[in-house]
């Protein structure tokens, strides 16, 4: 009996060593989103160029859109930006969700790299209304919503050329096609 005790930190180590090595291997942006499915949460936010004009979630539904959350604090939002603009010259409409961000380096991060959303609501603190709701927690984090506005594909990461060619473009289409 006293043998086998010696033996408990050594199973207890593989088995701590086995969880560590299975968590380290797991890639955080193919995680699900709860929302695939589900209703894009209800809003009610200003527009980053017009701060008097809230747009709502029944302001967006009739079109199949991405709804892209960044930010001009966030690098990755740098390395993703030729994609969505490359996406927005092909015709998807863009809405951009500005997150934890200040006025004034949203329209320099905007002027700088260029404009590609159709439009952008600005939730200066993150936590109040849709980046919340979405179970936003970072940037970017990219969104499809059908016409219904229905959350039907959720990329927490960088978007990528291979992902715009081989997934989301042809869930885009997907979803346009489908009435």
């Amino acid at each position: 009996m006293k043998r086998f005790l010696l033996f408990i930190p050594l199973i207890i180590f593989v088995l701590v060593g086995v969880f560590l090595y299975k968590g380290l291997s797991m890639d955080p942006s193919a995680r699900e989103s709860a929302l695939i499915g589900k209703p894009m949460p209800e809003f009610a936010l200003p527009r980053l160029d017009d701060p008097n004009r809230i747009i709502t979630r029944e302001d967006l539904l009739g079109e199949v859109f991405l709804l892209n959350v960044w930010g001009s604090w966030c690098p990755s939002c740098y390395d993703e930006h030729e994609e969505i603009v490359r996406m927005a010259q092909a015709g998807v409409p863009i809405i951009g969700l500005n997150y934890k961000d200040e006025r004034t380096k949203a329209f320099r991060y905007l002027a700088q790299l260029g404009n590609p959303y159709a439009l952008v609501l600005f939730e200066e603190d993150g936590l109040r209304e849709l980046a919340f709701n979405l179970g936003v927690y970072g940037a970017p984090e990219t969104f499809l919503i059908d016409r219904e506005g229905i959350v039907r594909y959720h990329l927490a990461g960088v978007i990528t050329p291979q992902l715009v060619d081989q997934v989301i473009m042809p869930e885009v289409q997907k979803w346009q096609r489908n009435r």
